[in-house]
């Protein structure tokens, strides 16, 4: 495959991952510490108890595998439209929500049902069927949406629930989602459908209608691979840290001796570091192997976690380890999907990755509520960050434990991803 075909076939995909990602509920995960303070003023709620309701809410990601095999089956276009609508009906709801926490906790679960249709579990096997050499750097573009909305959001955003209330930043939010869909669409129309049933791992073109033929091992093969648990293990440490610390940053920040706007500014920091750690890992993944470069970013981030405990009133000290810390979340979110592929292959990616979704989620929940808990605990997020940098380096060691083997043979799958 010549190098420069690869982006000419696949750039659409990435271009729709980028703003189904950058303005789908993982958005509200990176800000929801912007609301924080207002719902404690309002309805007395402690930390705690806003975390635990949004951890709580991440059950609905057991729809994962569902939505993956909804995906698969008529194509991605209901997936997106069906996830969107979903995600501005809860943000509306969210901006009425009344001083009962179990509103508040429905409303966010209503919201992560939107979660699947907007993830990887809907572009990766798309990019990872038009990328080879240059899958580790697409997927890093595609998943680095995020992290620039979070970084055009939280300053704007912050702005706007100091003027007019946390309510309206909700509202804020559900328009920007309900502009972006229409932008997607666009995207993804069917003339970015293959054009042809293209060979992934070498081999003659099927015959017109015998879609794809790609190898890897099936789903429940997938599963039955201590890899595979490797794999959700370290990511679930992962997003035990790093989404336990970006939904606490803004009282973090304020603990610290920052100012209201400058503990806002530490979302940014988060948001750069999250862009730089997937565009640094996709590149280094394309040319080495993604296991040792994905420990070395683990041990960085947890270094950053450990000096956070520390504390410092200084800005510019506190972005940069902010920055540091969020190194790994950048790089996880590129990572997952990669090494789904590569160890696994293309065959029941979507089951494979859908499967992982849930239990990865599980890492989230723990680190959401976990940070606001041991808040309450211990008066402070010392015990938080230094149980953020030992799950890192745990992280570390799943990442660089996992080995290559031999993919079974080749096997027809359908390419329904992409339909109209």
């Amino acid at each position: 495959m010549q190098r420069g075909s690869e982006w000419r076939r696949g750039w659409r995909v990435v271009v729709a991952a980028l703003l189904g990602a950058g303005f789908g509920p993982g958005l509200y995960q990176n800000l929801s510490s912007l609301f924080t303070p207002g719902l404690e003023r309002e309805f007395g709620w402690s930390r705690g108890e806003i975390s635990t309701a949004a951890g709580l809410a991440l059950i609905g990601a057991l729809i994962a595998p569902f939505v993956g095999r909804v995906a698969d089956r008529i194509g991605v276009r209901p997936v997106i439209i069906a996830s969107s609508a979903v995600l501005v009906v809860a943000y509306l709801l969210l901006a009425s929500v009344g001083g009962a926490i179990w509103h508040y906790q429905a409303c966010v679960l209503l919201l992560v049902l939107a979660v699947p249709g907007t993830s990887s579990l809907v572009y990766g096997k798309m990019i990872a069927l038009r990328f080879e050499q240059h899958r580790g750097t697409a997927l890093a573009i595609a998943t680095s949406g995020l992290a620039v909305m979070t970084i055009v959001a939280a300053p704007a955003l912050g702005q706007v629930i100091d003027m007019w209330g946390w309510r309206r930043g909700f509202v804020a939010l559900a328009v920007a989602s309900a502009l972006a869909l229409p932008l997607i669409l666009l995207v993804i129309r069917p003339s970015s459908v293959l054009a042809k049933p293209t060979i992934v791992d070498g081999g003659q073109p099927p015959l017109p209608g015998e879609g794809l033929v790609v190898e890897g091992l099936s789903a429940a093969e997938a599963r039955r691979d201590p890899r595979f648990w490797c794999v959700v293990g370290g990511a679930m440490l992962v997003n035990l840290a790093t989404t336990g610390l970006v939904t606490q940053i803004v009282p973090l920040g304020l603990e610290m001796g920052l100012n209201s706007a400058e503990a806002a500014v530490l979302l940014t920091g988060f948001g750069a570091s999250a862009i730089a750690g997937r565009l640094l890992i996709g590149a280094l993944i394309d040319r080495f192997r993604p296991q040792p470069a994905a420990a070395v970013f683990a041990l960085v981030s947890a270094l950053a976690f450990a000096a956070l405990a520390w504390g410092s009133s200084n800005l510019a000290v506190a972005f940069v380890l902010v920055f540091l810390a969020g190194l790994m979340n950048g790089a996880e979110n590129d990572l997952l999907p990669f090494l789904a592929a590569r160890l696994f292959g293309l065959r029941a990616f979507g089951e494979i990755y859908g499967s992982a979704i849930p239990l990865t989620l599980i890492g989230t929940a723990i680190g959401i509520i976990g940070f606001g808990r041991l808040h309450d605990l211990t008066g402070n997020y010392d015990a938080a960050l230094i149980a953020g940098a030992v799950a890192l380096l745990g992280a570390g060691g799943c990442f660089l434990s996992l080995r290559d083997h031999a993919l079974p043979s080749a096997a027809p799958v359908t390419d329904r991803l992409n339909d109209a």
